[in-house]
């Protein structure tokens, strides 16, 4: 009982410390110790450090010689270069799930999501709802991670997802406006992505689930088109595909 409360601390630690990183609540440049941290998280040292440490892995801190850890600052390049990864990775899993074949039940699990996802969308072009869009959109970037049957693709692909802005279910909402084309365009890729895994068509569903992640990628340009200044907010700009 004692290890797994350890464990619930730990992940709980990681995912706000996460959160409030990439939400901007942790500036870039920010010093971060255990004991604060601790205090803030209401949190033993323990599951505070571990979440620093895998934060530093992870790419969103680094540590300093001197003790603690320093919240990264993420040019663009940097963001371009995580979507770029996140693209590479679901590309591949995609790939190995139709060469490998699906289980029946994954397929049935994953096509219901595609279901489900059409029903955010209605008659009007902007009439979209954006939170059951999001929760199932997750839902399914989970879904086909797993979908070839290996626990390490589904770990490498979740773990590139959390670099900055490369998660799929990364949002700017208070920009929807422009977002409208956007989803229903990524919504395509998913029927499309999920119809080739089922034709066993496996260099079509790499190279659709690549430019899947690459929308997010297009979507920043157009938010700094519209914003320059949008750029000095990282890491809190937030996107999406």
């Amino acid at each position: 009982m004692e290890q797994n409360t350890g464990k619930t601390h730990a992940m709980r630690a990681l995912t706000e410390l996460r959160k409030k990183i990439l939400s901007g609540e942790l500036a870039a440049g920010m010093r971060l110790f255990e004991v604060p941290l601790t205090e803030m998280l209401n949190i033993s040292r323990t599951p505070v450090r571990e979440a620093l440490l895998r934060l530093s892995e992870e790419g969103l801190l680094e540590r300093v010689n001197s003790g603690g850890f320093v919240v990264r600052t993420f040019s663009f390049a940097d963001v371009v270069d995580a979507i770029e990864l996140r693209g590479v990775m679901e590309g591949t899993a995609a790939r190995l799930a139709a060469e490998r074949g699906v289980a029946p039940a994954d397929m049935a699990h994953i096509q219901s999501l595609v279901e489900q996802l059409d029903a955010c969308f209605g008659p009007g072009w902007n009439d979209v709802d954006f939170d059951r869009y999001r929760e199932l959109n997750a839902a399914f970037h989970e879904a086909l991670a797993g979908l070839c049957g290996s626990p390490m693709v589904k770990r490498e692909v979740e773990r590139t997802a959390r670099l900055p802005f490369a998660s799929p279910s990364a949002f700017l909402q208070e920009r929807a406006d422009f977002l409208h084309h956007s989803l229903r365009m990524a919504h395509e890729h998913h029927r499309a992505i999920v119809q080739a895994i089922a034709k066993r068509e496996g260099t079509r569903a790499e190279a659709l689930a690549r430019d899947h992640a690459n929308l997010t990628r297009s979507n920043l340009e157009h938010a700094l088109k519209e914003d320059s200044s949008l750029m000095k907010q990282l890491p809190g700009l937030a996107l999406v595909t």
